[in-house]
């Protein structure tokens, strides 16, 4: 199935409980929490505390993206708060088996990102080793930045791969993707979708999820 997973980058953080019940509303099953250290990326967002605090409001999956340096020094205090998918950046390690080890190790799903100038080549031997891989649409660190098209390519690069060795891993996107470019990331191979302010910035969350979903569910039934 195709999924959002909704990005609280962009929600309203003064009434984050009010937002997370709305996420829930809208019957979207993955919150997306980007965690950044002002290091690895140009901005310093939300840590361990707040992810705590996010796991007891809800029951929805916490799809953990660790936008940070050295990130396995955190993989299990982000597991113990709560995280059910950790996916940190290729580009922030240079012993990726090892992190992927660590998180496996925490029993929790293993998540590697790749950034729009890294190729995704890169990744294909070490896709029969995570759940998901999550290609970034924009540069990360900032949301509301414009969708770059090339990161198309790279999806339908990395589907291709999947389908050609049988294997069973999730392909995310992150930045930019609103109703009028979905159909484009979905025919790419993309089966969960980030979305940040086009459904927080929606006059009716719900109404907007479903708009995605109408469109999810004619690639489901091709």
């Amino acid at each position: 199935m195709i999924k959002i997973s909704a990005s609280i980058l962009s929600a309203d953080y003064t009434k984050l409980g009010e937002e997370i019940k709305a996420i829930e509303r809208a019957k979207i099953p993955y919150i997306h929490i980007d965690v950044m250290d002002g290091h690895f990326v140009p901005n310093i967002s939300i840590g361990i505390p707040t992810v705590e605090s996010i796991r007891g409001a809800t029951d929805l999956i916490l799809d953990v993206h660790l936008m940070i340096s050295n990130p396995e020094k955190y993989i299990e205090k982000f597991a113990r708060a709560g995280a059910d998918i950790i996916n940190f950046h290729l580009e922030a390690t240079d012993s990726p088996l090892e992190i992927i080890e660590q998180i496996r190790e925490t029993g929790k799903k293993c998540g590697i990102t790749v950034n729009p100038d890294t190729p995704v080549e890169k990744l294909f031997g070490l896709a029969d080793k995570v759940d998901m891989i999550l290609i970034m649409s924009v540069y990360p660190g900032f949301g509301g930045q414009e969708f770059i098209k090339s990161s198309l390519d790279k999806v339908k690069a990395l589907s291709e791969h999947i389908r050609k060795n049988n294997l069973n891993v999730d392909i995310e996107i992150d930045g930019g993707v609103k109703i009028d470019n979905l159909r484009d990331v979905l025919d790419a191979g993309v089966n969960i979708v980030v979305v940040g302010s086009a459904i927080f910035e929606a006059e009716d969350m719900a109404a907007e999820a479903e708009r995605f979903s109408e469109i999810f569910k004619e690639f489901e039934h091709r």
